[in-house]
């Protein structure tokens, strides 16, 4: 039973890899390039930040004003 909520949880998103940034975020190593990895999780990191921001401006609470 999963009692976790994530909203948008199920929004497709599209994030643009190289192929050897898809291949480092499958456990492929590249040890003389550790940057392929950091640069993969940083594209992942920057559209799952954009999805929580559009979430939370989706819900953002009503302002004082348009309560009348």
């Amino acid at each position: 039973m999963n009692l976790t909520k994530i909203p948008n949880g199920d929004e497709k998103v599209t994030v643009e890899l190289t192929v050897k940034e898809l291949m480092a975020l499958a456990g492929v190593h590249f040890h003389s390039n550790h940057d392929v990895k950091v640069s993969a999780r940083r594209k992942l990191n920057m559209v799952l930040e954009d999805a929580w921001e559009k979430d939370g401006k989706d819900n953002a609470p009503i302002s004082y004003q348009f309560l009348n």
